[in-house]
């Protein structure tokens, strides 16, 4: 079955350019657009897209409060992909502290694109540890309550390593090869991270981890 993508942008151009890059993929299907976040719950109800691509700077409802939204009111909710214009926006940031799995730059390559489509359906993050590390410390809440959560989670020494390399935007695949374990186990750590954390998800486990300083830039 092809990955469904809903495209969510206020430009024209910009979601015409999307769908070309994602249909010339046979994996892929555009499954609609929608010009506002205002849109979106909608649509996904209706098509049941696996990833919704959202601009997140849009006039009527902008890609925070749409996937708030719809991690709030749709069961088994889209993976949600923020399209940005500049990777320091604190809109970004914001998106990814409601609940989104990764963001994407507006200039990124077509191959970049199929990527980062491919990598969120899958179930992972796509991060820019880098850029994380950077909205983390302009826009973050002081990290108190990240330190504090990381305290009280006492995570054993492996899952302690699963996160590191969460934070340095490795895939559960590739966490394995440098581990040199199997995906499963992986994937039965980062629950357990999850977990121990009360994280949503793996994108609120990384930006804890930024923001405690349990993970340091480089």
């Amino acid at each position: 079955m092809p990955v469904t993508v809903l495209l969510v942008d206020d430009e024209p151009l910009v979601r015409a350019g999307l769908r070309a890059v994602l249909e010339a993929q046979p994996d892929i299907e555009v499954a609609g657009e929608a010009a506002d976040g205002a849109a979106v719950i909608p649509l996904v109800r209706q098509l049941r897209p696996d990833v919704v691509a959202m601009d997140v700077r849009m006039p009527l409802m902008d890609g925070i409060e749409a996937t708030r939204a719809v991690l709030r009111t749709v069961p088994d909710p889209p993976k949600i992909l923020v399209v940005t214009t500049f990777e320091d926006d604190e809109f970004v940031y914001e998106a990814l502290r409601a609940g989104a799995d990764g963001f994407l730059l507006k200039r990124a390559r077509p191959a970049e694109i199929v990527h980062a489509v491919r990598l969120v359906a899958a179930g992972d993050s796509l991060l820019f540890p880098a850029s994380v590390r950077r909205l983390a410390a302009r826009y973050g809440d002081g990290g108190r309550p990240a330190r504090a959560a990381l305290e009280r989670a006492r995570l054993t020494e492996r899952e302690a390593e699963v996160l590191r390399q969460m934070a340095r935007g490795l895939s559960n695949a590739e966490i394995a090869a440098r581990l040199v374990v199997s995906a499963e186990t992986v994937k039965s750590h980062v629950s357990a991270v999850l977990a121990k954390l009360g994280a949503r998800d793996r994108t609120q486990a990384v930006i804890a981890a930024y923001e405690s300083g349990f993970v340091e830039p480089g």
